[in-house]
Formats: C-alpha cells, sequence, structure tokens
C-alpha cells in the first residue's frame, strides 16, 4: 500500500474556528487514505471528525472561517487553491441531517440541483439520475416529493446526489444518526456496496461500533483534535482501557473477549476478537 499514491493526504495540518478564544479543532493532522480504502472515524462530540471531514471537500478553509495551517491533497489537487464547487467531482458529502441537504420539489430534481451547477448536459443528466437512483434502491421514485420519504430513504437520496456528480470518494458525517434502525442498515448497506463493488473510498464517522469493526479497513480515533489511534478494526479495538478512557465503547464481543482474558480463563496476547464470527474461531475450545 505504501507504493500507491493517497488519494488523501494532510499534511501538518491544524485548525481553530474563527472566534476569541477557541480552542483548536484539528491539531498537527498526517494522515493518508487510499484509493478504495472503507475508514471509520470513531471520537466523542467536538473530537475534531466534521472539521476533519470538512477538510476533505475544501469547504475548510474555503467557506469557513479561521485559522488553517498545512496542507490537505485530494487526488493531487491542492484544497486551499481549488475551488469547492471542482472537489465536489473528486468528494461526495453526506451530513447526519438528511432534511438539511433537501431543498427540491421532486428526488429528480434533487439530484439533477448539483449536475446544472456543473453544466451537465440533460440527457447526461437523466442517464446519472436513474443510475444513482438505482445505486441507492430508489428507482421508480423520481417523481415523488423528498420531504414524503422514511428518514433511511431521504438519506440515501443524499448519497444519491452526491455519487451523481461520479466522485470517488464518499464522506459520511454520522449518517445515521437521525434514522430509524431499518434506515441504518439501508445506509450501511448502500456504503459497503459502493466500497466493494466500485472501489469507492468512503470515510465514515459513526457510532456503530459492531458496523464500523464488519465493514471498515481501518479505523481512526480522534480526541480534542488529534489522532490518537489508526489500525485495521482488530489493532485499534483491542486497545480496550484506552478507549474506555476517552469515552467510546468497543464491539461487545471484544469487551467480552478482554474481560476473559483478565479473568485468565484465555490467553489472546491483546488481540480481540471484532466481529461475531471472529469471536465463534477465538472461543471455540473454551466453550466445547
Amino acid at each position: 500500500m505504501d507504493a500507491k499514491q493517497p488519494v488523501i493526504e494532510f499534511k501538518n495540518v491544524s485548525f481553530t474556528y474563527a472566534g476569541e478564544g477557541n480552542l483548536p479543532a484539528l491539531k498537527d493532522i498526517n494522515l493518508s487514505i487510499y484509493e478504495g480504502e472503507y475508514v471509520a472515524l470513531l471520537g466523542l462530540n467536538g473530537a475534531g471528525k466534521t472539521t476533519l471531514q470538512l477538510c476533505i471537500n475544501g469547504v475548510i478553509p474555503n467557506m469557513i472561517s479561521g485559522d488553517f495551517e498545512g496542507e490537505v491533497f485530494i487526488n493531487g489537487l491542492d484544497t486551499y487553491d481549488t475551488p469547492v464547487r471542482e472537489m465536489a467531482k473528486h468528494v461526495g458529502m453526506v451530513f447526519d441531517n438528511p432534511e438539511f441537504q433537501l431543498s427540491q420539489m421532486s428526488v429528480a430534481e434533487e439530484i439533477a440541483l448539483g449536475l446544472e451547477n456543473l453544466g451537465v448536459s440533460y440527457p447526461d443528466m437523466l442517464a446519472r439520475i436513474k443510475e444513482v437512483l438505482g445505486i441507492v434502491g430508489l428507482s421508480g421514485l423520481e417523481e415523488r416529493s423528498p420531504f414524503g420519504l422514511s428518514g433511511g430513504q431521504q438519506q440515501r437520496l443524499s448519497i444519491a446526489s452526491a455519487l451523481a456528480m461520479h466522485p470517488g470518494i464518499l464522506v459520511m458525517d454520522e449518517p445515521t444518526s437521525n434514522v430509524d434502525p431499518i434506515g441504518k442498515e439501508e445506509i450501511f448497506a448502500v456504503a459497503a456496496k459502493l466500497n466493494k463493488e466500485r472501489n469507492m473510498t468512503v470515510i465514515m464517522a459513526e457510532h456503530e461500533v459492531e458496523v464500523m469493526a464488519a465493514y471498515a479497513d481501518r479505523v481512526i480515533v480522534m480526541n480534542k483534535g488529534e489522532i490518537v489511534l489508526n489500525g485495521t478494526p482488530q489493532e485499534v479495538f483491542s486497545k480496550v482501557d484506552t478507549i474506555k478512557e476517552l469515552g467510546l465503547r468497543t464491539p461487545q464481543v471484544t469487551e467480552y473477549a478482554n474481560r476473559l482474558e483478565k479473568a485468565g480463563l484465555i490467553q489472546m496476547n491483546g488481540m480481540y476478537p471484532v466481529t461475531v464470527d471472529q469471536a465463534e474461531t477465538a472461543f471455540k475450545e473454551l466453550f466445547k
């Protein structure tokens, strides 16, 4: 992987929002993310997850005031010098509340809005609308009002609007926080499909650690604007005590394995299962 060029690269990035007395939201971030990676961002509110994501599409520093230091490159483009509308061709953004992103009278018009801003021709626009609605499972709803959709459908429409720009990177900021359990499953399934079938780079801030353990290639834990853990789900979630100290939690099977090891019932050398399948293999001998 090191031989490949990163599609996202942070070099010594720090950012403090404008306003007297504000503490840095990001502190000296150095990070490389590669094509096709599924990266989970974890951290308490205020840890810096959203700020880091807004740096990926250039909203910071180009549209939000503050003290910005360092460099962010997306597919080799410096976000400081690249207009946000140009970055939208590379990075699709999906936020936590889909209603804040919806403004048009129909599903089709919602998707067409961004395409119009890019000057996409009408025939290409129709083709893209059909394409992305098929990807997110909303085919046939072109004329429906976005505000008549369920929460999960609204969020999938937000994803479709981002995908219509044909980005290679999808950034999702707690996309399931305002939807019901069925909607959550729909959104996680779409993100996994895009990552596996289309090799799309996915960066998702999320609190559902069991899901992130199952889908993510890499987990990044942030605290007070800094990256404190960065590795595979097993490497990161096995730091059970550290994650607890940060006010976060690990997958239940990981916590269980940690307790078994502390009780002297198993020996796992500090590397615990993070999914049910891994736990079944790890505990097979113990529960014969």
